[in-house]
């Protein structure tokens, strides 16, 4: 493999990195949250409210339903008016992190709903209060099953922002197309594939790591 191709390929994996880890910050912080509220407002919840609960869970599937690649498409207004552009790694975060919020939101609600409602019927008995539930027991007890949530976001986002680079977002989705099938370079996709392969694997490693060493 030539230098230049190496650097090329290098610098793409750097923005695909940027566009993996910052996309799926925000698709913690925000689904997070979505995914509590919609835990604790159903009907057996801490507080009840399942005509709002069941509202935002229709709102998250609606989100879920739509094929990423259109999602591009139609948010382009919005990336343009968050980023200042439709185009480049930066602007392509804006879709990616749009599309994890609910995915995120689904499966940190599954992790949530997995948690002893025992020890939650005894926080309540010592007199704890509906926060200190949250904050304690609920998103404590269920850490080890949101890092397994986590590690398949990202790597659900590993393949969403190679599909970004069909439309000019950068890293290596966008090199495979340019350089690779555009150009006829079998040599230069299927580098990318493994770098991808790559990249996968090790975010599976540290996350099944990370999750036998919270059950321990």
């Amino acid at each position: 493999m030539s230098p230049i191709i190496l650097n090329v390929i290098l610098h793409a994996t750097l923005q695909t990195l940027e566009m993996v880890f910052a996309s799926t910050a925000f698709s913690v912080l925000v689904g997070l949250p979505l995914a509590v509220f919609m835990i604790v407002t159903g009907p057996n919840g801490l507080y009840r409210l399942p005509i709002i609960g069941r509202l935002v869970g229709i709102i998250v599937d609606a989100l879920r339903a739509i094929p990423f690649i259109i999602l591009l498409v139609v948010l382009i207004p919005v990336t343009r008016f968050i980023a200042g552009t439709s185009l480049g790694t930066e602007a392509a975060i804006v879709p990616l992190s749009i599309a994890g919020i609910p995915y995120f939101a689904r499966l940190a609600e599954v992790s949530l709903r997995e948690v002893d409602m025992g020890l939650v019927d005894a926080v309540k008995a010592m007199g704890g209060t509906r926060l200190t539930i949250i904050r304690s027991v609920l998103i404590p007890e269920a850490l080890p099953s949101l890092i397994g949530s986590l590690t398949v976001t990202l790597i659900t986002m590993v393949s969403a922002s190679a599909m970004a680079g069909a439309i000019g977002a950068g890293g290596l989705g966008d090199l495979a197309i340019r350089y690779g099938y555009q150009r006829f370079n079998t040599t230069v996709m299927m580098d990318v594939v493994i770098v991808l392969i790559i990249m996968v694997f090790i975010i599976q490693m540290v996350g099944n790591s990370l999750t036998r060493w919270l059950r321990h």
